[in-house]
Formats: C-alpha cells, structure tokens, sequence
C-alpha cells in the first residue's frame, strides 16, 4: 500500500536524513534506483550511459512534478473565485444585497502560494502543464471540495487566522487531491516518470503546504530540485549496483536457505541488490541507515511477509560481509 510511505522516516538519523528544503533527497534517489534497476533487469538491459540519462530525467521529473501539483491549488482558487464572481453578479442583478462570503476566494495560503516567485517562474517556463488543459480535473476537484463537511466548517467557523487558512488546504490536498485517479489517470498522459512518483511527490506537497509562514510572503521558499551531492550519489548507487548485480546476487543466494533464487520475486531481489550496493560501497552511510531505508522501500513494494524475507536476508548478508572484512563500517 503507497499510503505506508508516508510513515517511512521512523529509520533514518543523523545527516543522511533528508532536510525539508531539498526535494530531491536520499530517500526519493533510493526509491529512483530500485525503480530504474527493475526497469533494467525486466525490459532487458540498457547500456549505462543510458541508464544514468534516465536517473537524471526522472529525477528532473519528480521535481516538475512537485511544481506541478502546487499549481494545481492555485488553479483551482482560480476557478473558485470565477465561480463567486459569477454567483455574485447573478444575485446583484436580481437585486440582493447580501453576498456569499469570499473566505474560500480569500485563502491567504492559497493566494500567497499564487504569489510564489518561485512557482511563478516554474509555471511560466512550463506552459503546455497547466491545469487549465484539464479544466475537468479542477472543476471536479473544486465541486468535491464544496460539498466536504471540511468546506463547511471552514466556512462556519469563526477561525479567520492564517494557521487556519494553511490547514484547510493541507487536509483538502490529502484528502480530495492524493490518490485522485482522475488525477493519476492525466499525469500518465504527461510523463511516463509521474505515476511512479506521485506518492513521495504529494508528501513532499504536504509538507511544503505545513512550513508556509504568512511573513515570507511571495518569497516562501519551495523544495529544491536537489545538490550535486545527492544526484552523484543517485548515479553512483545505480552504477553500482547494475555493474556488480551478478556478485550481489551471488551474496543473495548465499544467504535465502533452503529457497531457489529463480523463485525470488523480481522487486524483492532488486531491492536486496540495490541495499548490497549501497552498503559495500558508501562508507559514510551507516549500515542501519541502509538497512532500514530499503527495509520500509520493501514494505511500499512488497507484501510484509516478503519485507520481513528481506530483512532477515540483509541482516545475514551483512554478518557475512563484516566477518570477510567486506565492511569498513
């Protein structure tokens, strides 16, 4: 079930947890190179020049996404206030008086995220994603959420803080946006890259929508697209791990008693072969980092008797490594 990535950090410490500025951190690499490692052993092997072009793009993708999802709040205030507009000269011209409240039209989150320098540069560079070319999603978006009992009590409440404002849209993101199908069904269209991100990425989302202050105004920092650190590492791990996979799996092997490894599910292998290499090979990540990193990307892709197979298949290999010297860590 996707949903458990959002109770994944229970592992990490220290520098290898990733800071809430940097998108494109450790954890979402991890993710990246089992995805691409599969990809390479199950469509047949690509060279690996090419396989490093396709970390950086889906890296880069994961970050458009980000931006991408962000703009869709915006564009569905859009649309709420031409919606209100519309309801609003309607009644003046039948002569009433009393008008709708705009508190929704008003949200200061949302107008300030409309404000943000830098989605404003990120939506003007990228033209052909814009929401506006699925008018339907926004519409439909927008109606789900005027009919939520979280609506109505917004609306109610006498509440009229910022704190307020932010919070609304944190639960009607998580609740009417993340694991949208319809949502699911036109990124497909736009990026190969995108279903397989969007999980992690609407996590990233959420967080960016709790860390909003009111005082940093259009300048509120966004995610970053990553450091140079990071991606180097992402190619590394994937170098690693395709061009020494048929040693790893021979560790593998060693180490499933009483298991044929052609029985393996490909995901439980992959993920095994991916932990190996990063455990080998990356001395200043400590090996528990590791292990429980590629531990909780089990239990995203694998059922929990299968993530429980590979802990205890990780745990062995490692008591090998370090008693043939294998580990200076």
């Amino acid at each position: 079930n996707l949903c458990l990535f959002l109770h994944l950090r229970t592992g990490s410490s220290g520098a290898d947890k990733p800071l809430i500025h940097n998108m494109i951190n450790r954890e979402l690499i991890r993710i990246k190179t089992v995805q691409l490692v599969y990809a390479n052993i199950t469509n047949g092997g690509k060279s690996m020049e090419e396989a490093i072009k396709e970390m950086d793009e889906s890296l880069s993708a994961a970050s458009d996404l980000y931006y991408h999802m962000l703009s869709l709040i915006c564009d569905i205030t859009d649309y709420a206030a031409q919606r209100y507009e519309m309801i609003c000269t309607h009644l003046l011209e039948r002569g009433v008086k009393s008008l709708p409240s705009d508190k929704f039209v008003a949200n200061r989150f949302a107008t300030q995220l409309q404000d943000n320098k830098q989605l404003e540069t990120f939506v003007l560079a990228n033209k052909q994603l814009r929401w506006t070319t699925h008018e339907d999603i926004v519409h439909s978006v927008y109606d789900r959420i005027i009919e939520s009992n979280e609506y109505k009590a917004y609306m109610e409440s006498d509440d009229n803080s910022y704190e307020a404002d932010r919070d609304l849209w944190r639960t009607l993101y998580k609740k009417y946006i993340y694991q949208n199908e319809q949502i699911d069904e036109a990124l497909e269209d736009w990026s190969i890259y995108w279903n397989d991100d969007r999980f992690i990425v609407d996590t990233f989302v959420m967080k960016t929508i709790k860390r909003f202050e009111e005082k940093n105004g259009d300048s509120q920092q966004l995610l970053s697209g990553g450091n140079g650190e990071d991606r180097k590492f992402g190619r590394d791990l994937l170098v690693y791990t395709l061009a020494n996979r048929n040693e790893y799996k021979e560790f593998v092997k060693a180490h499933i008693h009483n298991w044929d490894i052609s029985r393996l599910v490909t995901m439980d292998l992959v993920i095994m072969l991916t932990a190996i290499a990063e455990i080998i090979n990356f001395p200043g990540i400590s090996v528990n980092v590791s292990l429980n990193e590629y531990i909780n990307i089990a239990r995203i892709y694998c059922s929990n008797k299968n993530a429980g197979f590979i802990n205890a298949a990780l745990d062995s290999i490692v008591k090998d490594l370090r008693a043939q010297g294998r580990l200076l860590k």
